[in-house]
C-alpha cells in the first residue's frame, strides 16, 4: 500500500493515536532494529505496539497517573521508543534525560520535574541517577531495562522491565482507544541543555510534535516521494531534534528505525543499514568531510582530479554561475565519482538533514557537489523543534535554512530577532512563569536568534542574539560564522572566538587530532596538546591557517591572536552540549586568563 493513502497526520489527535494507527497499518513489517552480535535484529510494529500496551498497563498498576512525570534515561535503542510511547499511553509525561548527565544534572531535573518514576537502561546509568534520587524527594520508583542491582534503601522501589512487558492479557485495541488525549495536552518535558545556565523544562504538547511531523512529511512527500523510508538514529533521543526527527517523524512515515552503535561504528552502520533519511548535526558533517577528503587523497591523482572538478562545479552552481561547458564533466562525475560516494552512505540516501547548530555553507556545497542532498534546518526545543528547512522545490541555497514548515509563521522584529508562531510552539517552561512570559509574547516565540527572510521567503540566520560579540567600537560580530570558517582548515579541529568589548578578535583553538598526530610524528615531538601548547614551531602552521581564514573576513572579524586549548571540547568535559554546540560560558570561565592575556 502506498504511504500517501494512509491516514493523514492532521487527523491524529495525539501521538499515541498516530503510533497505534501506523502499527495497525504496518502489522508484522519491521519497525525497530538493533545490533546484536554480528547481525541486526528487528522488532515488528505489532510487537512494539504490544510492548507499549503491556508497559502502559504496568505503569498504571504501579500507581502512575495521568499527568505524572516519568524520567527516561537511556541510550538510543528500541526500548527507548517503547518506554517513551508507553509513558504517554498511560497518560503520563515523558522526561527524556541525557545519558551524559552528572548526578547534579539528574538531581536538578528530578527536583524541577518532580518525576514520580525513573526508567533507566543500564547498571552504569542507574548508578548515577539512583544516587540523585536517593538525595531527592522524587523518583522513588526505578524500572531497569537491563537486569540490574538497585538497593532498596531510601525507599527506592525497583521493577524489572521484562517482568512488566511480559504480562499477559494486554488489549492493544482497547489501549489505543483509551488514548483520547487532545493535541494541546502535554506529551513531554525536554530539558534544554543550553549553552549557559541551568536547564529548563520545555513543555511540548502532542500537537506541537505532530505539527512538526506534518511539516516534515510535507517536504518528503512532495519533494522526494514517500516510499519505504529507513532512518539511522544516531543523535541522542533525549534531545528534541532526534526525539522528533529521529523517532516521531519516522513513526509518522511508517518508517523503519535502526539504532546506530555510536560514532566509532557510524560509517559501518550507514553502509549496512542503507538509510534513506538521516538526521545529523554540522559537527558530524565536518568529521565526514575530513574522512572523505583523506580517503580520496589516498586513491591517487585521478580521484583527486575528479574530486576537485566536482567541488569547482558545485561552487559555481552554489553561486549561480554554473556553465554550459560544465555539463560533460558533470555527466562523467555522475558515472564515476558520485556513485562511489553514494555507496559510502548506503546507496539509497534521499537526504541528510542538518540541524542543532549552524552549518557552514561550504560544508553544504561540498556534499551537494558529491551528489548528496543536504538539507539544513533551523529550530529550537521551544518549537518542537523544527521551524524551517531547505527543500529542493524552493532552491537549495546553502546560506539559508529554507522556508518555514507548513503551518509555521515567521516574523522579523525591529531588532532583527526571529519570531515564530504556530501549533509547534511550546506550552511554556515547566514551573517557570517568568521565563515563559519572556519567551512567549502575544502568541509569538521570541527565539533569541537574529536573521531575515530572503526574496524567496527562505530564512537566513545571522547569529544568536545573546552570542553576538560587540567590540569596543560598537561593531556587531557573529562568532559562529568565523568559527565555522576556522574549522574548515585541515589543521583546526575546533575553535571559539572572543572579543566582546575588546579592540580585536582572538581565538581559542583545538588542533585537528589527526593533523596534530602527524605533525608530532614528523617532528619527533610528543603528541600531547599541553606539551605542544608553547612550542612555537607547532603554532606556526596553526597561525598560518588562521591567516588564510582572515583573508576572507572583514577587518573587524579578523582573528589577530590565538591560544591553544588544553583538550578537545567534548560533552564529557561539559564544554559542548549534547547537540555538539560549544558552551561559550564554560570555555570563557576555563580559559579567561589566557584569552585576556592575548590583549596584553
Amino acid at each position: 500500500m502506498a504511504r500517501r493513502s494512509r491516514t493523514a497526520l492532521e487527523h491524529f489527535p495525539n501521538l499515541l493515536t498516530m503510533f497505534f494507527t501506523r502499527a495497525k497499518e504496518r502489522g508484522d513489517a519491521p519497525f525497530l532494529w538493533h545490533r546484536e552480535g554480528d547481525t541486526w535484529q528487528s522488532r515488528s510494529w505489532r510487537e512494539a505496539a504490544e510492548q507499549v500496551c503491556a508497559l502502559a498497563d504496568a505503569l498504571e498498576r504501579l500507581g502512575i497517573k495521568k499527568g505524572d512525570r516519568v524520567m527516561l534515561v537511556s541510550e538510543n535503542r528500541p526500548e527507548f521508543c517503547i518506554a517513551d510511547l508507553a509513558i504517554m499511553a498511560a497518560g503520563a509525561v515523558t522526561v527524556p534525560t541525557y545519558t551524559t548527565n552528572t548526578e547534579r544534572d539528574h538531581a536538578h531535573i528530578l527536583e524541577d520535574s518532580r518525576a514520580k518514576a525513573i526508567i533507566v537502561s543500564t547498571q552504569k546509568l542507574a548508578t548515577t541517577v539512583v544516587r540523585a534520587a536517593l538525595n531527592s524527594r522524587h523518583g522513588r520508583m526505578v524500572i531497569g531495562i537491563e537486569p540490574m542491582r538497585i538497593g532498596q534503601g531510601g525507599d527506592i522501589h525497583y521493577h524489572d522491565w521484562e517482568s512488566l512487558i511480559g504480562a499477559e492479557g494486554c488489549d492493544v485495541e482497547k489501549r489505543a482507544a483509551a488514548c483520547d488525549f487532545a493535541r494541546e495536552d502535554l506529551a513531554c518535558l525536554i530539558y534544554t541543555s543550553g549553552t549557559g545556565g541551568a536547564p529548563r523544562g520545555v513543555m511540548q504538547s502532542h500537537g506541537s510534535i505532530l505539527a512538526n511531523c506534518e511539516g516534515c512529511v510535507d517536504i518528503i512527500a512532495n519533494d522526494f516521494g514517500w516510499d519505504e523510508e529507513v532512518f539511522l538514529s544516531f543523535l541522542p533521543l533525549s534531545h528534541a531534534y532526534e526525539h522528533t526527527g529521529g523517532q516521531f517523524f519516522p513513526i509518522a512515515l511508517g518508517a523503519q528505525i535502526y539504532y546506530s552503535r555510536g560514532l566509532d561504528k557510524l560509517a559501518a552502520d550507514i553502509v549496512e543499514t542503507r538509510p534513506t533519511l538521516m538526521i545529523v548535526v554540522p559537527r558530524l558533517f565536518e568529521v565526514l568531510r575530513t574522512r572523505l577528503l583523506k580517503a580520496m587523497e589516498s586513491q591517487g591523482k585521478v580521484s583527486n582530479y575528479l574530486l576537485q572538478k566536482a567541488l569547482d562545479i558545485g561552487e559555481r552552481e552554489a553561486g549561480g554561475k554554473k556553465r554550459i561547458t560544465d555539463r560533460p564533466m558533470d555527466l562523467l562525475l555522475d558515472m564515476i565519482l558520485r556513485p562511489k560516494i553514494s555507496e559510502r552512505f548506503g546507496g539509497r540516501i534521499k537526504a541528510l538533514v542538518s540541524g542543532g547548530a549552524p552549518l557552514n555553507p561550504e560544508i553544504g556545497t561540498f556534499f551537494h557537489s558529491l551528489g548528496l542532498t543536504l538539507l539544513q534546518g533551523y529550530g529550537q526545543t521551544e518549537a518542537a523543534p523544527v521551524v524551517s528547512c531547505n527543500r529542493p522545490s524552493t532552491g537549495l541555497k546553502m546560506d539559508t535554512v529554507g522556508p518555514p514548515l507548513k503551518g509555521v509563521d515567521i516574523r522579523i522584529a525591529e531588532d532583527g530577532e526571529i519570531l515564530v508562531s504556530g501549533e509547534l510552539v511550546m506550552n511554556g517552561y515547566w514551573r517557570n512563569t517568568e521565563e515563559t512570559e519572556r519567551a512567549l509574547q502575544d502568541g509569538w516565540l521570541h527565539t533569541g536568534d537574529i536573521g531575515h527572510l530572503d526574496e524567496k521567503g527562505r530564512l537566513v540566520i545571522t547569529d544568536r542574539k545573546k552570542d553576538i560579540i560587540v567590540n569596543d567600537k560598537g561593531d556587531n560580530i557573529a562568532p559562529q560564522r568565523i568559527e565555522g570558517m576556522l574549522t574548515l582548515e585541515p589543521e583546526i579541529g575546533q575553535a571559539m572566538v572572543a572579543g566582546d568589548k575588546r579592540p580585536y578578535m582572538v581565538g581559542l583553538i583545538v588542533p585537528d587530532a589527526d593533523w596534530q598526530k602527524q605533525w608530532a610524528k614528523d617532528h619527533g615531538a610528543e603528541n600531547d596538546l599541553a606539551a605542544l601548547r608553547d612550542n612555537p614551531e607547532f603554532l606556526k602552521p596553526l597561525s598560518a591557517a588562521v591567516d588564510r581564514v582572515n583573508k576572507g573576513l572583514a577587518a573587524v572579524e579578523k582573528v589577530r591572536r590565538i591560544v591553544l586549548a588544553d583538550e578537545a571540547f567534548t560533552i564529557e568535559n561539559d564544554q559542548m552540549t549534547p547537540s555538539m554546540k560549544i558552551r561559550r560560558h564554560i570555555l570563557r570561565n576555563v580559559y579567561h586568563e589566557r584569552l585576556d592575556g592575548l590583549y596584553r
